[in-house]
């Protein structure tokens, strides 16, 4: 009996259950809880994450990003045998084995004779005769050479990338890039203003994976770090690596001038070297920033500004925020796969599910620190995370009630007074602390009821270029310590004395969205203090559900929110550790 019991001592000492449906079950009060979901990171998705299990799924996707940042097969199956409660199921086993073994059967090759042709070469004939025979293939092929090797039409490399990843063979591409136009960039051992500077140690690590030595299997990919930690500087890093002319895409003109100051104050360009492509300005530079609205936009139903990415044999290109690649973009940059690509984000999440397209057109998560892991290590602060939940009034109820369901979301995000009575304390409390505050929210009417309220400034999706501007230079000298901000400041400001952040309505259940937020407030604090989240929701409504859906990615890094009715000093301290 005391055998058999320490055996099942044994079997309950590991935090994963492995099941047959490809989804992993994961104990979050396990002492290795957080060893495992930083393993199951690499490989696996969140899916869902409540208090004390949390449920992920190994999908082809997955597995395809572990495979290109060069894990293998036994590598994941040993960390599921190490970390699982119970025996692997066998079909776990092979699917792992066979989606792996999937990546690089197909590959992409640069016929020398010919430069300008691309090859696909498959490991086994009868593979290329099975994705020859494939409807989505084969007009992308010209012609076929051999039982194993066709060339591919020209420009249509990054559409037969695509459509060999829908059809579950994602080729392994190493034809190699252009060149493109040489440029001198150099970093700076001290900014401009002085202070001394070097790339911390995983900002390195991303580079480095990027680069591969610059061999044909680096060039193409995403690099994954969260908000704060730096995108930014690695890919100047990378822009020093290449020496080369660079396009760089980015989601405002304020995002654009943001990239315009780090390359000043970090590397030796000059002024004269670094163009803007806005709605303002329309200069094509050694580097060039643009932003995805302006290259998005039509006259005529054409797309008018498209054309920059011809405009000048640029080496690089590099997507901002990656994950919101319009469609137009994509499109684009299928017909650019001779340039080298990179995208920086804090999170590859699309809501519209599309992942594979960033993974064949930009190419494969190259590098992805786990959020916690950086904080931790001081490189970005840490946060508590604070969802407050507020009942309706009785006539708001009733209009909730008999509302179709897309209406019932806006009525509880937006419409409920009561929220305001929380913003008013939460702001007050951290005021009397003298912290910064950004208050957040989807809906501008509401957002305009905020401001007003407060007598604080407001920036919305009309608020031009130059005034943003100005509010936030105020804001960073410490002149005003609340700004009401719509969408507009999901991505790319940098407010690095903001702390406090209290999201007052989300775009239905967008991840993504949540993960961007957080981040404005994630820039590590000159005395080590913590941040402060704030979701304000409406109790048991749409509006309730879709906020535990927005914080399924963060949950994912390791954030746990605290849930009250009301805003509570006492509460909130606790927490603070104070």
């Amino acid at each position: 009996m005391r055998l058999q019991a320490s055996r099942q001592e044994r079997l309950h000492d590991k935090p994963l259950i492995v099941q047959s449906d490809m989804s992993v079950l994961l104990e979050v009060a396990h002492p290795l809880y957080e060893y495992a979901r930083d393993a199951l990171m690499r490989f696996a998705e969140l899916i869902k994450s409540p208090e004390h299990v949390h449920t992920y799924r190994i999908s082809r996707l997955s597995i395809w990003n572990a495979a290109a940042a060069g894990m293998t097969a036994s590598q994941i199956i040993n960390l599921l045998e190490e970390l699982s409660r119970y025996e692997l199921p066998q079909n776990v086993i092979s699917n792992i084995n066979d989606w792996i073994s999937r990546y690089g059967r197909l590959k992409l090759v640069s016929r020398h004779r010919a430069e300008h042709d691309v090859l696909l070469c498959a490991d086994d004939a009868v593979l290329m005769r099975e994705v020859l025979s494939s409807d989505s293939v084969r007009p992308f092929i010209e012609n076929v050479i051999d039982e194993r090797t066709a060339v591919v039409k020209r420009n249509a490399r990054g559409l037969l990338k695509k459509a060999l990843t829908e059809i579950g063979f994602p080729a392994e591409d190493i034809v190699g890039y252009e060149e493109g136009e040489h440029f001198e960039i150099h970093l700076r051992d001290k900014t401009r203003s002085g202070e001394h500077f070097e790339l911390r140690r995983y900002q390195r690590e991303a580079v480095d994976a990027f680069y591969a030595g610059g061999s044909p299997r680096g060039g193409s990919g995403v690099i994954v770090l969260p908000c704060g930690a730096g995108k930014t500087i690695v890919g100047i890093a990378i822009m020093e690596k290449l020496q080369t002319s660079t396009l760089i895409i980015t989601t405002s003109t304020v995002a654009s001038r943001q990239w315009r100051e780090e390359l000043l104050d970090k590397t030796d360009v000059s002024e004269d070297d670094i163009g803007e492509y806005s709605g303002e300005k329309k200069e094509i530079k050694p580097i060039t920033i643009a932003t995805y609205q302006i290259l998005t936009h039509r006259t005529d139903g054409d797309f008018t500004h498209l054309s920059i990415f011809n405009e000048r044999n640029w080496g690089l290109i590099i997507y901002d925020e990656v994950h919101l690649l319009p469609a137009p973009i994509f499109r684009i940059t299928a017909e650019l796969q001779a340039k080298r690509r990179l995208g920086l984000t804090a999170t590859l999440v699309r809501e519209d599910g599309r992942e594979d397209d960033v993974f064949s057109l930009i190419g494969p998560k190259k590098y992805d620190a786990p959020w916690k892991e950086l904080e931790r290590q001081g490189w970005i602060a840490s946060a508590i995370c604070n969802e407050i939940r507020v009942d309706m009034d009785d006539d708001l109820r009733m209009k909730y009630a008999v509302a179709g369901e897309r209406q019932k979301y806006r009525i509880a995000s937006s419409e409920n007074r009561r929220k305001y009575d929380v913003v008013r304390q939460i702001v007050s409390y951290h005021r009397a602390r003298g912290d910064r505050i950004l208050i957040m929210g989807t809906y501008v009417e509401q957002l305009k009821c905020v401001s007003r309220m407060l007598n604080a400034n407001l920036i919305t999706g009309r608020t031009s270029s130059k005034e943003r501007m100005r509010i936030y230079d105020l804001f960073n000298r410490g002149e005003i310590d609340v700004i009401v901000v719509s969408k507009v400041a999901n991505f790319a400001i940098d407010l690095p004395d903001a702390n406090v952040a209290i999201q007052i309505s989300g775009t239905f259940g967008s991840r993504q969205e949540e993960a961007q937020r957080l981040g404005r407030i994630l820039r590590p604090k000159k005395d080590g203090s913590p941040a402060f989240f704030y979701s304000i929701v409406t109790k048991n409504t749409r509006d309730q559900e879709l906020s535990a859906k927005r914080q399924l990615f963060l949950t994912e890094q390791g954030y746990k929110y605290v849930i009250s009715e009301g805003f509570s000093d006492a509460l909130i301290l606790r927490y603070a550790g104070e």
